[in-house]
């Protein structure tokens, strides 16, 4: 049978597998008692080896489609081939956002479980666990339908656990209500890193929403210097003209993958100089669609093919709040190593769930991009690995492709409860991934 050459996001890894489409739950089951080891894809847009399998079965979920009704309470039933892209043309048009989102329209909602992803309102709201009603899960011994009260171990289980408990075919979600889609959006600019996090922390309650874009490169003084957009949902009396269009579609696309190099010091540099000095020093209730604040790097398809040939890593990580020291260390060493580092986000995080696995903690987030090729760049992502285990955090899955199976043990210490609950519905590890083989996650 052909294989299929599949390779994350991040455009760093790669692995052939056998790729099938299942419609049916029915067709989940038969892969299974196949005997085949198996692993669930929606989109590809986690980073690393979440959603590959070297010499396995790779289960695209995007068949397994279908948007019911949205009731009077928000409620809705989609299958997990859904994208929040796909719900959002239907939904805001009603009425209806999604509860949570992460920076990219382009999950499906069977990955938006397996990677328990989350977004600017986490401090708020949560994760996207918080807001799934129930799911249905094929694993190998059978399905289920799952929900906080119902099988609940198994529920929380599945949530960030990257597809290793079993396939979701479709879940319920509660919906958030909306007047318009447009956001009113407050914007400071910062000159160091201690300034915005002390804003955030002030502040950050009294907005829905909040994000910091963080300069990584810069050193001295303006270390950390950083913008911070907050915001909340326009109602009717906010804005002119009210509107309740859905999501457009993209109109530019990255063509090829572009020359080595193309993203460097200099042209990072002279980005972020001009992203800091564009943006407003205060600016307050400012119109903005739901696409622009949320999604921006949407408008522009195949960005990832911009960092050239070796592709990128993302370093994902969270703190506790006790540790926030450890952000400021963490960009002091960036900029004492000169690797090239873009697109850094800062965001609060509220408590973190019941799920074993999730990423999410009370305290501090930030991620950043790092195109790769410096000799450096290894010793100097172990060396974080290493100080964000110290400070009690861990590093997000969805955008992992290098962690290593020891600092993983530190960062997650609930592993053997998950194993145990994975070993009751896969007593035969038929689930398993490239990341789970790496980090073992898949039994002893």
């Amino acid at each position: 049978m052909s294989q299929t050459v599949l390779t994350g996001w991040g455009r760093t890894t790669t692995s052939l597998a056998t790729v099938r489409s299942p419609e049916s739950e029915e067709d989940v089951l038969r892969e299974f008692n196949s005997g085949e080891r198996v692993v669930a894809r929606g989109l590809g847009r986690s980073y690393g080896d979440a959603s590959q399998l070297s010499g396995g079965v790779v289960l695209n979920n995007r068949k397994l489609t279908g948007i019911s009704a949205i009731d009077a309470n928000g409620t809705v039933s989609v299958g997990a081939g859904v994208s929040v892209d796909e719900l959002l043309a239907v939904s805001i048009p009603q009425g209806w956002f999604v509860p949570v989102t992460p920076g990219t329209r382009q999950v499906t909602m069977g990955g938006a479980v397996a990677a328990d992803v989350h977004g600017k309102n986490h401090h708020v709201d949560g994760s996207f666990a918080s807001h799934v009603l129930s799911m249905r899960l094929v694993t190998p011994i059978g399905a289920f339908t799952l929900s906080p009260t119902r099988d609940p171990d198994l529920f929380w289980a599945t949530m960030g656990a990257m597809g290793l408990t079993g396939v979701v075919t479709s879940l319920t979600l509660q919906m958030l209500p909306i007047e318009t889609n447009q956001m009113l959006v407050d914007t400071e600019r910062f000159s160091d890193l201690e300034s915005v996090m002390e804003a955030m922390v002030v502040g950050d309650a009294g907005y829905r929403y909040s994000l910091a874009w963080v300069d990584t490169m810069a050193r001295g003084a303006r270390r950390g210097r950083a913008i911070l957009t907050r915001g909340s949902h326009a109602k009717h009396a906010d804005v002119e003209r009210v509107s309740l269009k859905g999501p457009r579609t993209r109109s530019l696309s990255v063509p090829f993958v572009a020359p080595r190099g193309c993203v460097n010091r200099w042209s990072v540099r002279t980005f972020d100089e001009f992203w800091y000095r564009s943006a407003s020093r205060h600016e307050v209730g400012e119109a903005q669609s739901l696409a622009a604040y949320f999604h921006p790097l949407d408008t522009v398809g195949h960005w990832n093919r911009l960092y050239g040939p070796r592709g990128f890593v993302q370093y994902h990580f969270c703190v506790p709040d006790n540790a926030s020291a450890s952000v400021v260390e963490v960009i002091e060493r960036l900029a004492e190593s000169r690797l090239t580092s873009f697109l850094a986000v800062l965001k609060r995080f509220g408590p973190g769930n019941p799920a074993p696995l999730s990423f999410p903690l009370a305290g501090w987030t930030l991620s950043f991009d790092l195109p790769v090729g410096s000799p450096s760049l290894p010793g100097v992502l172990d060396d974080l690995d290493g100080l964000v285990a110290t400070a009690k955090g861990r590093v997000y899955f969805a955008k992992d492709a290098r962690l290593s199976a020891h600092h993983m043990g530190l960062m997650y210490p609930r592993l053997d409860e998950f194993l145990q609950i994975k070993s009751r519905i896969d007593p035969k590890d038929q689930l398993t991934s490239d990341l789970a083989r790496r980090l073992g996650l898949v039994g002893k």
